[in-house]
């Protein structure tokens, strides 16, 4: 159940008509990487996580909630940077306010151009955001990632939230209206909060890597191979210990080499450089898809099965 507030959860404002600017904030709005993908990604999310983890279903829900009140601060944005464009639109060029914002004839032409060709400037036929991107791809469902599986959705999360903050910090380069940089700080500063809840929640899952259930091969799993010539660089990704397993990296120098004498890399029977076994692996892989399995199962009853229970809290 939903309940709208009509507030804004920050007080969005502008100083002026800003109808470039409000076009290119569509990003946030109907982008990949905007407040609806988030959203849509975290309530979707949500719903393999309430019975077998009801308290990341509380997390995902509250934080997707929060993303459709920001898709409403970035849309309300828009609004007011779009200002009263239908009808100014239908003045004078050089009385309207719109043709004020524009200086020189270049300009304006280059503006009416632009209306005409680029599909960003439908939202102001209306004079409202449309669920679009910047350039006016329409959104797509093709943007949200749920796999069901807490280590690997909170991970994408995390991700998303890392997304979202680089382009609002983008976008803050192309705008000197201190109010709507105001809202923009607020929002990426939200981008960074929710990526310290995914990381906290992801933290009480253990073990959690490698995402998932299975381990990985322990032949494979700490091998680096040098596939592009050129000036060479080494650092913690290929030399000393992996950050997760605290295996030795294999740095393989000559990778092509490498496989023909290994048949393939067939001839690989015995780990290097880990204490990891093949029977180890095989013994956490079957206890841990036990203990996955039997949470899930446990959490879902057999038979008739509800959603709430009234007239308790659900």
């Amino acid at each position: 159940m939903f309940y709208h507030v009509k507030e804004l959860q920050f007080n969005a404002r502008v100083s002026r008509p800003d109808p470039a600017f409000a076009s290119m904030l569509l990003e946030q709005f109907g982008g990949a990487n905007g407040e609806l993908a988030a959203a849509m990604q975290y309530f979707t999310q949500a719903f393999a996580m309430r019975q077998p983890h009801p308290d990341k279903y509380d997390m995902l829900m509250d934080i997707a909630t929060e993303e459709f009140s920001h898709l409403e601060i970035v849309g309300a944005t828009i609004q007011m940077l779009l200002g009263p464009i239908n009808g100014e639109l239908k003045n004078a060029a050089e009385e309207s306010e719109i043709m004020q914002l524009l200086d020189g004839k270049a300009k304006k032409e280059e503006f009416i151009h632009s209306a005409m060709m680029n599909p960003q400037f439908l939202v102001l036929s209306g004079g409202g955001p449309q669920v679009v991107n910047s350039q006016g791809v329409p959104w797509s469902g093709t943007y949200v990632n749920a796999n069901g599986d807490p280590t690997v959705d909170l991970r994408s999360d995390m991700a998303a939230e890392s997304r979202a903050k680089i382009v609002y910090e983008y976008l803050m380069q192309f705008t000197d209206d201190p109010y709507v940089k105001e809202t923009l700080t607020f929002l990426m500063t939200r981008e960074v909060a929710h990526y310290e809840m995914f990381d906290a929640a992801l933290n009480t899952i253990q073990p959690n890597f490698p995402p998932g259930v299975l381990q990985g091969d322990p032949r494979y799993s700490n091998k680096y191979f040098n596939m592009s010539s050129g000036a060479d660089a080494r650092g913690p990704w290929n030399e000393g210990k992996t950050p997760n397993l605290g295996e030795t990296w294999q740095y393989i120098e000559e990778p092509f080499s490498h496989v023909v004498e290994s048949n393939g890399m067939i001839s690989h029977t015995e780990p290097k450089g880990t204490d990891r076994t093949m029977a180890g692996v095989h013994a956490k892989d079957k206890a841990l898809s036990e203990e996955r399995s039997k949470k899930v199962k446990a959490a879902v009853p057999k038979g008739e099965n509800h959603w709430c229970e009234y007239p308790n809290n659900c």
